[in-house]
């Protein structure tokens, strides 16, 4: 258990990579952890970069790499105080087979969804993918932070397939619950498939299914309980497949966590359905966690 590891958050200096320092710095006082905060610059035999670059242009990426993890630090001191530890570090490598070994160590990893170059390029860049699916800790990926009125009043959302691989997100769901102070909403959907349309919800016989899968909801929360009693859970069955139901719960959320495979997936893929659905999809932060 990294208990007392580091909250690792990588930046590039884009809005996305902000916000997700203000997350990182909160959630690492909350944990009670410290906080790293890591980029990485553009060198020789390192990145694939333009034949003929004259050499200040190395050194301008690093006065630039610094300047941008100065201004992170600023940021997570407005948002976590003075208390914080923060440590920062420079790298020379890739940015994936950065934040990759960072998380050997790392109480968790934290992107940001979109950004200005290597960490999180594009909507899902190469790195945030790789990231998310490789990580040896639980990866947060940060969208755009809202300021919306009641937003630490919004419940954790967290998906729940009722096998062994969902078991580690309802542990770090119930902890963020109970870090936030707010609800949790455990949601289990009975089929991962989109039905034809004969098997209408007036063509199931939806009584049995529901107690059954409301059992099995049931017993995946087991124990939980009694280590977070100040957490109010609200067990959802839903009829929908899992993506649907929890993209419409995460419109009320202020954290979604899934497992990084599902019940169905096979295990030489990176992500299971859901959770790789859901990073194209949910507007509020998605805590991946590995089974």
């Amino acid at each position: 258990m990294k208990a007392h590891s580091p909250v690792v958050v990588g930046v590039d200096g884009s809005q996305s990579a902000t916000d997700a320092v203000w997350w990182a710095a909160e959630c690492a006082v909350a944990r009670g952890t410290p906080l790293k905060i890591v980029t990485t610059i553009y060198v020789p035999g390192a990145y694939a970069v333009p034949i003929g670059m004259p050499p200040e242009f190395y050194d301008e990426q690093e006065t630039a790499a610094k300047q941008r993890l100065s201004a992170a630090v600023e940021h997570a001191r407005r948002a976590a105080g003075e208390g914080l530890s923060i440590d920062t570090e420079l790298f020379t490598g890739p940015a994936t087979v950065t934040l990759l070994a960072e998380s050997e160590t790392a109480r968790m990893l934290v992107v940001g969804s979109r950004g200005l170059g290597e960490f999180t390029g594009g909507l899902l860049g190469s790195v945030s993918s790789a990231v998310v699916g490789h990580a040896r800790c639980p990866v947060t990926v940060v969208k755009a932070l809202a300021e919306v009125e009641g937003v630490t009043r919004r419940p954790v959302v967290v998906g729940v397939d009722g096998t062994r691989n969902s078991e580690p997100a309802i542990a770090e769901a119930y902890l963020e619950a109970s870090l936030r102070n707010c609800d949790l909403f455990a949601v289990h959907a009975w089929s991962d498939l989109t039905l034809p349309p004969r098997y209408s919800d007036d063509a199931l016989d939806w009584e049995p299914i529901q107690a059954r899968e409301a059992a099995t909801l049931s017993e995946s929360l087991a124990g939980y309980a009694d280590d977070y009693p100040d957490v109010h859970v609200h067990s959802i069955v839903v009829r929908h497949e899992a993506v649907k139901s929890l993209l419409e719960y995460s419109r009320r959320a202020q954290l979604v966590v899934v497992g990084s495979r599902g019940r169905g997936g096979f295990t030489s893929m990176i992500l299971g359905s859901t959770s790789r659905a859901l990073l194209h999809s949910v507007s509020c932060p998605l805590l991946i966690v590995r089974a």
